[in-house]
């Protein structure tokens, strides 16, 4: 079971942390994945992180602005969003892969999303 939480409602230039717990998953050697959903769009894959192999990845539109971090002890992925724009609303979702390759499309775990909006 995976928990995405800590969304909420921030300014535009503005930062918010999103955590990932999982419970009954072993992080260790799992790609694990972010991605958002914003109203009246496609969901798409906004970054991913690979604990076996320590890569991570963004997309073009994140780069630079967020960070992806796992505390495997913890069973916890943390996406570190700054600069925040209006742009990014949208409500974020975690997933787990015990393949841990990334960047990824397919996921075997998703976790229920968080919202996120940011204001102008």
């Amino acid at each position: 079971q995976l928990q995405a939480s800590g969304g909420g409602l921030v300014q535009a230039g503005g930062s918010l942390r999103l955590s990932c717990v999982a419970s009954g998953l072993i992080f260790e050697n799992s790609a694990i994945g972010w991605f958002r959903q914003a109203p009246g769009k496609e969901r798409e894959g906004v970054g991913c992180i690979s604990n076996h192999y320590r890569e991570t990845y963004y997309v073009d539109s994140v780069r630079g602005r967020f960070t992806i971090f796992s505390d495997i002890a913890k069973n916890t992925v943390t996406l570190q969003m700054n600069s925040l724009k209006p742009e990014d609303t949208a409500v974020y979702y975690c997933a787990v892969d015990p393949l841990p390759v990334c960047p990824r499309n397919e996921y075997d775990y998703w976790g229920q999303g968080t919202l996120v909006t940011v204001s102008s």
